[in-house]
Parts: structure tokens; sequence; C-alpha cells
């Protein structure tokens, strides 16, 4: 384990603790130096236009994976932003993908319920599966993968109705008219999100008057309301101030296990604090991937531990 100041281990306090001891890294042409992680020679070869291999923990290896995918590339008309990444999504699990801006990882969040699609220009090689089925395939109904695949954005974007009618909205799309059937759904959802008791005499009030935190718990609401397979989450606290924020890590943790949930963080703590497991992505490339304990504070690679730790980036 690297040194560290008290005052850095106690804000990156990761919420699952390093389990056993590492495997064996094979050393390649990685070089030790001063004691800590070694160097993986990752950005070397990025800059040299080399292919590498992503250092993913042997943990990951005994999960159940929600979402796979395998040497998944994008490309933006002439500029390619993802390459070759290769992952599992475990299922039930928190996973957060972190790494600079620019690095990939709301493009590969997105590709994951194809949202990427909507953008002009946008071709994707690999393979993606959700629960063994192709995401990416001819006869894919793009609509009905992403009711399977929930996502809630960095700012809140409830629609201009009342509480109850955002919550019970992918119920109203399917045809759904029972309102004991819809009362239940919404009650369900908003306690699962945390929001029932704040706005249960208020369900009939805009969405719109409601404050930043609410409004966003509504969208998570609104995402678990049509019984998601994923969740993903594209930097949800960005916009927040810290008490909606720590209300909004609350929610996460309490999701955990009954949501698979796949999120973008920049904030390091939060990534610590609310994760199974961490993905650190640079230039369009995962670099190294393992449970969250191990990322914070006993990395495989000196690039993944001069990150987290703020030396770089």
């Amino acid at each position: 384990m690297f040194t560290q100041n008290s005052k850095m281990e106690e804000e990156l306090t990761p919420h699952s603790d390093p389990s056993g001891k590492l495997p064996a890294r094979d050393p390649g042409t990685a070089a030790t130096t001063g004691g800590t992680a070694p160097i993986g020679g990752v950005f070397e070869a990025i800059s040299r236009g080399e292919s590498f291999v992503t250092e993913t923990h042997e943990e990951l290896a005994a999960e159940d994976p929600v979402v796979g995918i395998e040497d998944f590339d994008l490309h933006y008309g002439a500029t390619q932003a993802l390459f070759g990444v290769s992952m599992c999504v475990p299922r039930g699990k928190v996973t957060a993908l972190i790494g600079p801006s620019g690095c990939g990882k709301s493009t590969l969040l997105r590709s994951v319920n194809r949202m990427n699609d909507l953008i002009d220009g946008v071709q994707t090689d690999g393979k993606m599966t959700l629960n063994g089925d192709s995401i990416y395939g001819r006869k894919v109904d793009v609509i009905e993968l992403r009711k399977r695949i929930g996502m809630v954005f960095q700012k809140p974007n409830p629609f201009p109705m009342s509480i109850y009618e955002n919550v019970i909205y992918s119920l109203r799309i399917d045809g759904v008219r029972d309102k004991n059937l819809l009362d239940e759904v919404c009650e369900l959802s908003l306690k699962g999100a945390g929001l029932w008791d704040e706005v249960k005499d208020r369900l009939n009030s805009n969405a719109l008057r409601m404050s930043g935190g609410q409004q966003q718990r509504l969208c998570i609401a609104r995402a678990i309301a049509a019984e998601p397979e994923v969740l993903l989450l594209d930097e949800p606290c960005s916009a927040l101030d810290p008490i909606a924020t720590g209300k909004i890590e609350d929610l996460i943790d309490q999701l955990r296990g009954h949501y698979s949930i796949l999120m973008v963080t920049h904030n390091m703590q939060q990534a610590s604090r609310t994760s199974d497991y961490t993905a650190f992505m640079y230039l369009g490339r995962l670099v190294e991937y393992g449970p969250t304990g191990e990322i914070f504070m006993q990395p495989k690679l000196r690039e993944t531990e001069d990150y987290v730790t703020g030396r770089f980036g």
C-alpha cells in the first residue's frame, strides 16, 4: 500500500475495504519506482499509438456481469473516442467511471443504452451485451432497450407536469391505466428515491417547482419506476449543493443490491464513498479496473495512483 497522509486517507476511505492479497502482476515492461505502484507504461503506449492490456483485478472474475463490454470502439466521424474497451458491470453493485475530462467516461456510459445513436456520424465496433442480449444487434428495439436501462443525467430534467405524472410516465407510455397500480408504483418509486415523505401531500404539484436536489431524486424515481435492469448515472450530483449531493449519495447506497448502477463522476471522494468497483479511463482507454478499495488504496499501476491522489490530471 502506498503511503498517504492522514487527511488523504480520511477523504478517500472507500465503500468496500480491500480484501485478501493482490494477485501477482505480470511484470511485462513495468518498472517499480519509489516503492509505490509500478509504472505500467500506459500513457507512453498511448502516445505512441500502441495497444495495451487493461489492468483488470481478479476479483471481477467472480462477479455476475449484467453488462458485458468487449473490444468496444466508438468514432465520432473521423475522431475515435473509445479504443478497445473491455469490462463487465457487476450485477447489483455500484461501478464508478473516473478519469480526466474528455477521457470517454460519459461516451462509454451513453453507449450502454445507445444514447450516442442520436449523434450524427457515430460508428461503433465490438460487442456489448445486457444480460447476454446484444445491445448493438441489428434487430434490437432501441426503445425497449432504453426501458431496460434507465438513465439520469447531470442536470435534473423533470417533465413540465405533475410529480405524479413524472414518476408514472413510463407506465403511461406502455398503456397502463389501472389507477391502483399507478398509485402503487408512484409511491414505491418515490420511496425508493427517498422522496415520498417530502412530496406525498403535493403529488399534483408541478415538478418544476421542486428544488434541484428533489428534481434529481424525482428523475431517479422516474427511472426506477420502469424497473430497469441497469441504472446509468451521468455525474448526478454535479449541479447540486453539498446537502443535496449527500442525499443522492445516501440514495445510491440504498439502491445498491436492488439495481446494477454504472455512474460517471469527477469527484474522487464520491467514487470512493459510493462505489463497489472503480474503472479509471484515460484518452478513451480503460487503464485499470478493480474493487474501489484497491483502486484508491492499493492500485496496481502508478498512473492510477497518481490520478486518484491528485498528482496528475
